[in-house]
C-alpha cells in the first residue's frame, strides 16, 4: 500500500516521493514525447469521466470512502456539496455537451473535412503538454482543470499548493483507474510543492507548450518568469464583477432581495460575486436612498459561518471603511455598517470602479448608462459578470454596452454566481486554450476519404460487457429515458414485426447524421457535382427522408426532396426537368420507378448514381441497371437501424453486403446463433452493437436481428475500420415442414438459376394437412411458373425433401409488383410474410 504520508506525488499511475519527483521531473519531455506518439480517444475521457461521476454520486460506493481522507474539513453539508460538484462536472452529458461547445463535436480530434466539397481535413490537436498551477483556495478547480487538459488530449503535469489536502491525487487516480486502456494514467502528473520552490516550477514550465495558471497578479507574474518563449500562457486570474440596477429596478424588492444574495454567497469569495453596484443616475439622494435599503435587506441575510481573517484581509477591511469614513467630511461617501462588523454598504458620489475588501463589502456608485463605457473600459482587464436588472428593453441595451465595456458575462441580479453546462469562463473557451486548430490539404486521391484518421489508424474501444439486449429489452429501455434526452421521435419501418418507437437527442442525431455523411463520401458521393433526388418515404415518424435531407445538408449537395410516392410519372418528369443524376431510395421503389417510367427516364439518359438503403439489389439487377439505365455507381447509402442510427458504410471497393464499421460510433461483436460466445473469425453470427455516442441512453449489446461475419485484413480503399459482410436477417431464415429454409438461398437460386431480376416474396401459410410455401414473383420478370418451381426444386434439396415426404406444399406464384406485400411507412418488401400465426 502506499504511503501517502510522504508520498505526495502522483505520475502516471504511480504514487512516489519527493526524491523520485525530482528525478523524474528531469526527465519530462522525455516522458511526454513517448506519450504523445499515441493520440487519446475522447471517448476514453468521457467513458472514464462518467463512471467516476457515477461513483461520486453513490454514497455507498468505495470511491467516496477511499477519497474521503483527502476531502477538505468541513460538515457534511460541505462534503457532499463538493462531491456533488465534482459529480456534475464529470458526468458524460455536461461534458459531451462542453465539447460540443468548445470543440464543436465529441471527437475534436479527427481529421474530417469542414467542407465536404473540399480534400481539406481540420481538427482540434493537443498543444502538447499543458502545466496547469492551480490556486490553493478551491478543491475542485485543480482536478477539474486537468480534466479540460484531457479533454483537449494533452498531456498534463499539475501543481498544487503544498497546503492543500492529496485530494486531486487520489481524485485522478480514481479516475486513471477507471480507465483499461492505461491511457489517461500515462496524461496525468500531479505534484504538490509550494510557490517558493522555484526549481521544480522552473522544471515543470520548461517543457511544457502550455502552462494555465490559476490566481492574482503575484500569482501569475511568478508563473510567467518560467514561461518559455512562445509557450501558451492562459491566466486565469482574479476578476471583479458589479451590479447594474435602472430606477424601476432598485425600486422593486425582488431585485433587492437577489442582489443581498448575490453579495453574501460565498461571501464574495467568487469572481462573479457583485463588489460594486451601479445605479443608473446621478443624483446623490436617490444613491443614498438606494444604499439604506441595500444595507436593510443584508441585516437581514443570516450571519455568515465564523471565520477568522489572516492579517491582511483584516488591514484591508478596516483600511477600507476607516478611509471612506474620512470621506463623508468631503461628502463623496456614506458608510453603513452592521454592528457586529459582518456587513458593509459604502455610498460613493464617484463612478470609477473600486475593488472591494470582500467578506459583504459592497460600493454603491452612480453611473448613468451615458457614461459606463468612459467609467468601466479603463478597467476591461478585470471585469467579469455584470448582474442588470431592469426592463427587458433595458437589459439588451445594457448589455450591449458593458460587453462593449469589457465585461464578459451578463446575467440577471440575483444569479450572478450561477452558471450553466458549457458557459465560457472569462471570455474564452478553455478547451480551445488548450487545442490547436490544425490542417491538412491533399489531393484529388482523397476525394472518397472523408476522415483522414481512417488512413492511419483503427479505433479501438473496450470490449463490452453485460448480457444481450433485443429489441423488446430496447423498449423498455426507451420508457426510462428522462423528457430532455428524448427530444427528436422515430418509429421503425415495422418490416420485421410492429413498429417500434427510437428516442434521440438532437445532438446525438446530429452526430449520426455527420457519421453517415462521412459514409457516403467514401461510397463516391460528390457534394460539389451530384444532383440528387432524395426518393425515400416519409410521414408516420418514419426516419428514412428525414435522415438522408439531413445528411444532404450536412454535406452542401444540390438536393431535390421528392419522396417516395404513388405517382411514378411525375417524379420521373421532375428528375428530368431538374437533371438530376444521383438517386436516393429503397431498392424497391426504385425497381418500380425506372421499370415503369423506363421509356421516359432512358431518353432523359442522365442517371449515373444510386445510392440505396433497407434493402438490396440482386446482381441480376445490378446489371440490369447498369446495362438498360446506363448507372455507373450502385452502392448501400448506409446500414443502419432506427434504435442505433447509422452503423456501417460502403466504400468505393465495397459491394454486395459488404460495409466498414462507424467505428467511432460502435463496436461490433459477432456472436453464435444460439449462444452468447464470439464465432471463430470468419464464421457467420448474430450481430451485436455497442453504441458509444449516445447521451441520453446506454444501448449495449444490442442484437440487432441481422446475421454477418467478419471480413480479415484491411480494405483496399486503405481505411482501418472494420469490415464486415451482411448475410441475411435471422427472421429470413423460417422453420417450415420441419426444415430450415432460408430466403436469400430462393433469391440466389433465382438469380442464379433463372436469370431472375425481380424481387420476390415467400407467403407461409398452414392447412389441415400440411404447411405451405409460396414463393411471389414479379410478373413482369417471372419464368413460367412450373419451370420456375422445378428449378428450386432441383436445387433446393431440404425443400424438395419437404415436399416429396408431403409435409410440405409448395409453388410458385406471379404477381404485380404493387400486389407484394410492403411496410407502410418504409415501403420496404416484407421478404418473408408468416401468415401461420
Amino acid at each position: 500500500m502506499t504511503d501517502t504520508t510522504t508520498h505526495h506525488h502522483y505520475w502516471q499511475g504511480t504514487f512516489i516521493g519527493d526524491d523520485e519527483a525530482a528525478r523524474r521531473l528531469a526527465t519530462l519531455p522525455a516522458a511526454v514525447e513517448a506519450v504523445l506518439a499515441t493520440p487519446l480517444d475522447t471517448e476514453t475521457v468521457l467513458a472514464a469521466c462518467d463512471a467516476l461521476s457515477r461513483a461520486l454520486d453513490d454514497p455507498a460506493h468505495p470511491v467516496r470512502a477511499r477519497l474521503a481522507p483527502h476531502l477538505p474539513a468541513g460538515g457534511a453539508a460541505e462534503t457532499e456539496e463538493l462531491l456533488g460538484e465534482l459529480a456534475a462536472f464529470l458526468g458524460r452529458g455536461a461534458l459531451t455537451r462542453k465539447l460540443r461547445r468548445e470543440l464543436g463535436g465529441t471527437a475534436p480530434q479527427r481529421l474530417n473535412r469542414p467542407d465536404a466539397k473540399e480534400t481539406v481535413y481540420e481538427a482540434w490537436a493537443p498543444v502538447g503538454l499543458v502545466a496547469h498551477i492551480a490556486p490553493g483556495n478551491a478543491a475542485t478547480v485543480a482536478p477539474l482543470s486537468l480534466v479540460e487538459g484531457l479533454l483537449a488530449g494533452n498531456v498534463n503535469v499539475l501543481k498544487t499548493s503544498g497546503a492543500d489536502t492529496l485530494l486531486a491525487q487520489h481524485l485522478l487516480a480514481e479516475l486513471a483507474a477507471l480507465d483499461p486502456t492505461g491511457a489517461l494514467a500515462e496524461r496525468v502528473i500531479v505534484l504538490r510543492f509550494p510557490s517558493s520552490r522555484e526549481d521544480w516550477l522552473r522544471l515543470m514550465c520548461a517543457p511544457a507548450d502550455a502552462v494555465a495558471v490559476w490566481g492574482g497578479e503575484a500569482a501569475v507574474e511568478g508563473v510567467a518568469a518560467h514561461v518559455p518563449a512562445g509557450c501558451r500562457l492562459v491566466e486565469w486570474g482574479h476578476k471583479i464583477s458589479f451590479g447594474y440596477l435602472t430606477a424601476d429596478a432598485w425600486a422593486d424588492e425582488t431585485a433587492l432581495t437577489g442582489l443581498a444574495e448575490d453579495i453574501c454567497l460565498f461571501e464574495q469569495q467568487a469572481c462573479s460575486s457583485p463588489q460594486v453596484v451601479y445605479l443608473d443616475t446621478e443624483d446623490t439622494a436617490e444613491l443614498h436612498a438606494f444604499a439604506d435599503r441595500l444595507a436593510a435587506a443584508l441585516a437581514t441575510r443570516p450571519a455568515p459561518a465564523e471565520e477568522e481573517l489572516d492579517p491582511a484581509e483584516y488591514a484591508e477591511l478596516t483600511t477600507t471603511e476607516h478611509l471612506a469614513r474620512l470621506e463623508e467630511h468631503l461628502g463623496f461617501t456614506r458608510v453603513l455598517a452592521a454592528p457586529d462588523g459582518t456587513w458593509r454598504v459604502i455610498a460613493d458620489t464617484r463612478p470609477a470602479l473600486t475593488a472591494s475588501p470582500l467578506h459583504r463589502t459592497v460600493w454603491v456608485k452612480p453611473l448613468p448608462r451615458k457614461n459606463l463605457i468612459a467609467a468601466l473600459r479603463p478597467m476591461r482587464r478585470y471585469l467579469q459578470t455584470a448582474g442588470i436588472a431592469g426592463s427587458r428593453t433595458d437589459i439588451a441595451e445594457l448589455s450591449a454596452l458593458v460587453l462593449a465595456a469589457g465585461a464578459t458575462r451578463v446575467t440577471p441580479i440575483g444569479a450572478m454566481t450561477a452558471g450553466y453546462a458549457g458557459e465560457p469562463h472569462d471570455g474564452v473557451y478553455a478547451l480551445q486554450r488548450y487545442s490547436r486548430r490544425v490542417a491538412v490539404q491533399t489531393d484529388a486521391r482523397f476525394a472518397a476519404t472523408a476522415c483522414l484518421d481512417d488512413l492511419a489508424r483503427p479505433v479501438a474501444f473496450p470490449r463490452p460487457a453485460g448480457p444481450l439486449l433485443d429489441k423488446a429489452a430496447v423498449q423498455d429501455l426507451n420508457r426510462g429515458v428522462d423528457r430532455g434526452d428524448a427530444e427528436l421521435y422515430f418509429r421503425s419501418g415495422g418490416s420485421t414485426g410492429t413498429p417500434a418507437l427510437s428516442l434521440f437527442t438532437y445532438d446525438d442525431y446530429d452526430t449520426q447524421m455527420h457519421a453517415a455523411a462521412r459514409g457516403l463520401l467514401a461510397a463516391g458521393y460528390d457534394p460539389a457535382r451530384d444532383r440528387t433526388a432524395n426518393l425515400f418515404y416519409c410521414g408516420g415518424m418514419y426516419g428514412g427522408f428525414i435522415s438522408f435531407f439531413s445528411i444532404l445538408e450536412r454535406l452542401g449537395g444540390v438536393q431535390m426532396p421528392m419522396a417516395a410516392g404513388p405517382d411514378h410519372r411525375a417524379t420521373a418528369e421532375m428528375i428530368a426537368a431538374y437533371e438530376v443524376d444521383t438517386l436516393f431510395g429503397m431498392p424497391s421503389y426504385l425497381w418500380q420507378l425506372l421499370h415503369e417510367e423506363g421509356e421516359l427516364l432512358r431518353s432523359y439518359g442522365g442517371l449515373r448514381k444510386i445510392y440505396y438503403g433497407g434493402e438490396h439489389f440482386t446482381e441480376e439487377q445490378r446489371r440490369t441497371l447498369t446495362e438498360s439505365f446506363g448507372i455507373e455507381v450502385i452502392h448501400s447509402i448506409t446500414y443502419g437501424s432506427t434504435d442505433l442510427g447509422p452503423l456501417g458504410y460502403q466504400c468505393t471497393e465495397s459491394g454486395g453486403g459488404v460495409h466498414h464499421l462507424h467505428a467511432d460510433l460502435h463496436t461490433l461483436e459477432i456472436v453464435d446463433a444460439d449462444e452468447d460466445r464470439p464465432v471463430a473469425p470468419g464464421e457467420t453470427g448474430r450481430l451485436v452493437f455497442t453504441t458509444r455516442a449516445r447521451r441520453g441512453q446506454h444501448l449495449d449489446r444490442y442484437v440487432i436481428g441481422d446475421l454477418g461475419r467478419a471480413l480479415p485484413g484491411r480494405c483496399p480503399c486503405g481505411s482501418h475500420a472494420p469490415r464486415f459482410e451482411l448475410l441475411g436477417r435471422l427472421g429470413e431464415v423460417m422453420r417450415v415442414a420441419t426444415y430450415f429454409l432460408n430466403y436469400r438461398r430462393f433469391v440466389a437460386i433465382a438469380e442464379e438459376q433463372l436469370g431472375y431480376v425481380g424481387e420476390i416474396q415467400a407467403v407461409l401459410t398452414g392447412g389441415a394437412a400440411r404447411e405451405a410455401l409460396t414463393l411471389r414473383m414479379e410478373r413482369t420478370h417471372a419464368p413460367d411458373p412450373a419451370a420456375a418451381r422445378e428449378a428450386f426444386l432441383a436445387a433446393y434439396p431440404e425443400v424438395r425433401s419437404a415436399v416429396t415426404e408431403n409435409l410440405l406444399d409448395f409453388t410458385v406464384e406471379p404477381v404485380d409488383g404493387a400486389a407484394l406485400d410492403r411496410t407502410p411507412t418504409s415501403g420496404k418488401l416484407r421478404a418473408v410474410v408468416d401468415r401461420r400465426r
